[in-house]
């Protein structure tokens, strides 16, 4: 890359951070997004604006906010938005979890004791790799893994901001890879299988739960190399030398104790013992069925009790070795230090509170309102229409999928809109297996996962930053530093898409790029 592009690229990205910085608190932010959509709402209902969905083949007409049935729903919802909510409850069981940890010591000991000899240009690419595999655990994972690599990174001896987002862009732009069958591969396949048999008829045609697993499995390997690198070359440059902001210790270098030694290896113990009961207790206990009435009795990894509780699950899976370590270190001499150490956690979530309830409100109305739809069905028939053909349509495809997750972060919800138009489109166009349209609409989604402020999960990560390491820093900041990576991200992904699809290389257990 020439200097001049360097310095343009460097213009725009400092212009991005510039205007992202300008942004009000969160919370102000999405009391605006709230009463711009009821205005719009307002508009386009006057307008009379509709559209058909295609996977209802009903119409779907904007809903007026300022209008009777607005009333009744904003005085009806106002408290259940709030409390249904799925960031809230999981956040702040996981942070009560994680934060036992740190409050007892062992987080401390972990970091001193077994990470600062690693080798610190290789932690980038262990904790993507990490942070992929985590979203088996779902949503929680963006809980847990940005903090704990920006620790990680800190005890290598790097800038545990740059830590911090290397995690969020593991956990969310690489969220649709893994070397596992996860969750997303069981709700986007029942999506595709739904509207395959809409299309070709039922039972012409099945669309297994494993049908991307080859082609995602090698995509876990890409998405560890470009995140790690870029994280490497990129993302720390951006901020040098950690230097701890005034008012705020960050874990210490120290030595460790004889006796927070044998604390933390019956820590260590205590966490072994429970895999072992929980493993137990799935392979042969009711953890290990799955859900679903239709499906009583039958065992499976995916789709199991085990994945459906993850947080409880995990939950004693942090609490536990933080309160036995506590208690043989010293840290917590009764139950009430272990009582007083929660308060003093959740007590600091104050501001994400705050936060959740007007962020909730404003994802409520925009789905209310129906123009969440609007523009996914309307954007859908316009690139249904555009005439692009072979790999061009296919890249407009990702690239249109990619967009609308800006806005729509819902993985499952867009494709249920989507599928039934460019399934049935890929197939007829290209005589592409609709696994494959699947995958091309999985690229584009979850690149752009890490960047996108409508995501709850980036203004936690940042709140973390604030509160752990520089209150000073903004939103800019962070999307200057993870465009980058998504944007370089989808580009490989695509190259990486094309060279699989010159190879011929099937994506799935029997299942082929084109149809038979």
């Amino acid at each position: 890359m020439d200097k001049e592009t360097k310095t343009k690229r460097s213009i725009f990205l400092g212009w991005i951070e510039e205007v992202c910085n300008k942004l009000p608190q969160p919370g102000i932010l999405f009391i605006y997004l709230f009463w711009f959509t009821a205005v719009l709402s307002f508009v386009l209902s006057k307008l009379n604006v509709m559209v058909i969905n295609p996977a209802t083949e009903k119409t779907v007409q904007v809903q007026n906010f300022f209008s009777v049935g607005g009333l009744y729903w904003f005085l009806g919802n106002l408290i259940t938005n709030f409390t249904s909510f799925p960031p809230l409850g999981m956040v702040l069981v996981m942070t009560a979890a994680v934060g036992m940890c740190e409050e007892s010591g062992l987080i401390e000991t972990l970091l001193n004791e077994k990470m600062k000899h690693t080798i610190p240009m290789l932690v980038p690419y262990v904790a993507a790799f990490i942070g992929i595999l985590g979203n088996i655990a779902s949503d929680s994972s963006a809980i847990i893994i940005p903090p704990m690599v920006g620790l990680f990174f800190l005890a290598a001896g790097r800038h545990p901001i740059s830590g911090i987002i290397c995690g969020y862009a593991a956990v969310q732009a690489g969220f649709t890879a893994n070397l596992m069958i996860a969750g997303t591969d069981g709700l986007l396949q029942s999506i595709t299988q739904q509207v395959t048999d809409d299309f070709l008829g039922e039972g012409v045609l099945t669309v297994d739960i494993t049908c991307n697993w080859y082609f995602m499995a090698a995509s876990t390997l890409l998405c560890t190399f470009i995140i790690g690198f870029m994280t490497n070359h990129f993302v720390e440059t951006k901020f040098g030398t950690f230097v701890p902001a005034s008012g705020l210790e960050p874990i210490r270098e120290k030595t460790v104790t004889p006796v927070e030694k044998k604390a933390f290896f019956w820590a260590g113990i205590s966490m072994l013992i429970y895999i072992v009961i929980l493993a137990a207790v799935t392979i042969w206990g009711p953890l290990g069925i799955v859900t679903g009435l239709e499906a009583e009795g039958k065992r499976a990894f995916t789709g199991s009790y085990l994945l459906k509780y993850m947080v409880p699950v995990l939950l004693l899976f942090f609490g536990i070795p933080g309160i036995v370590y506590g208690v043989i270190a010293g840290t917590f001499k009764s139950i009430d230090d272990v009582y007083k150490a929660m308060v003093r956690i959740v007590g600091k979530m104050g501001g994400y509170v705050v936060f959740c309830f007007f962020c909730a409100q404003f994802q409520k109305l925009f789905s209310w309102t129906n123009i969440d739809k609007l523009l996914a069905i309307n954007g859908s028939n316009l690139l249904n229409a555009s005439g692009f053909t072979g790999f061009g349509m296919i890249i407009v495809f990702i690239i249109f999928s990619s967009f609308i997750n800006i806005f729509i972060p819902s993985s499952s919800s867009k494709w249920a809109i989507m599928a039934p138009v460019f399934i049935p489109m890929m197939l007829l166009a290209g005589n592409y297996h609709p696994a494959m349209t699947q995958i091309f609409y999985r690229i584009g989604d979850s690149s752009t996962n890490c960047f996108t402020p409508m995501m709850p999960y980036m203004w936690i990560t940042l709140k973390t930053a604030q509160d752990m390491y520089d209150p000073r820093i903004k939103l800019g900041t962070f999307v200057s530093a993870l465009l980058p990576i998504g944007l370089v991200l989808m580009a490989a992904w695509i190259v990486f898409l094309f060279i699989w699809m010159l190879l011929g290389i099937p994506v799935g257990p029997g299942v082929n790029i084109y149809m038979p």
